[in-house]
């Protein structure tokens, strides 16, 4: 699919170098949406409690006869849980929901709750990720990481945890490429996984990134997603649209350092 296959924790289990999102598709779209996925070679599925697509996702990755072990699973604590006994509850549930019998990487969704953006519940983070740690040690989970966190609330969990994360999946597209919390994290070997890699559809219409993609002879969406693998972080990109799922895969040539240096200068389209 790409010139780089996988990415590789620091515990030493590889992730699959693309992985299929499922935000914002419904649980009656995910299961047709993950089976073209499946199909068309992505073998690294991403979804979440809060999406509630979970038993979709899981019954197509069921009924698809891919061997366990050959795809990679990820799913998320919803954001609101933080507290210990919550973290292993939820976590019962969207193993349940999923029907497999472990998880390839399980992540805190944010560091506070969505209706309470920007709230301290660093103390609330400390518990739920030694409750993870837990599910980490008992082998039900081989990775374990967190999503949307800064810098401070990840030296939260240095401070006070024994594991560090090994992903943070945070929104990482062009214009919004998050240098300082990209080397904190490559400093911690921390993976870095790249949501929203299009910025939900908003920089497709650029007229520079049409330009470019132009001199590669590829789409502006291929483009925008191989930036994120030439910045060293893992692309989600997501959609119900059979040929936009394979060209999203389709990623086998080089951004020039060059043009990098010209998509990094590019501001962020979706700021106010």
């Amino acid at each position: 699919m790409t010139t780089k296959d996988v990415f590789t924790f620091y515990n030493g289990v590889t992730i699959p170098s693309i992985g299929f999102g499922t935000w914002q598709i419904p649980n009656e779209e995910a299961y047709e949406a993950v089976t073209m996925a499946l199909k068309n070679g992505y073998t690294h599925i991403d979804t979440a409690h809060a999406y509630h697509n979970e038993e979709n996702v899981g019954k197509a990755i069921r009924d698809f006869g891919i061997a366990r072990e050959e795809v990679f699973v990820t799913s998320k604590l919803p954001a609101q849980i933080k507290d210990f006994d919550g973290a292993m509850q939820h976590f019962e549930e969207t193993m349940s929901n999923l029907g497999l019998d472990y998880l390839d990487l399980y992540l805190i969704h944010a560091p506070w709750p969505w209706d309470e953006i920007g709230k301290d519940c660093t103390e609330g983070n400390i518990q739920v990720w030694k409750a993870m740690e837990q599910l980490y040690d008992e082998g039900r989970i081989r990775a374990i990481g967190v999503s949307n966190f800064s810098i401070k609330d990840l030296q939260a969990i240095l401070d006070n945890c024994d594991i560090v994360p090994m992903a943070n999946q945070i929104p990482f597209y062009i214009g919004r490429d998050q240098k300082g919390l990209l080397a904190f994290c490559q400093t911690h070997k921390i993976v870095v996984e790249a949501y929203s890699p299009l910025a939900t559809g908003a920089i497709l219409d650029s007229p520079e990134i049409k330009q470019m993609a132009e001199k590669y002879g590829v789409t502006p969406a291929q483009l925008s997603i191989r930036y994120c693998l030439e910045k060293d972080t893992l692309p989600l990109p997501k959609s119900t649209h059979e040929a936009r799922i394979i060209e999203n895969a389709q990623l086998d040539f080089t951004i020039s350092p060059e043009d990098v240096a010209v998509l990094d200068a590019m501001k962020d389209v979706r700021a106010n």
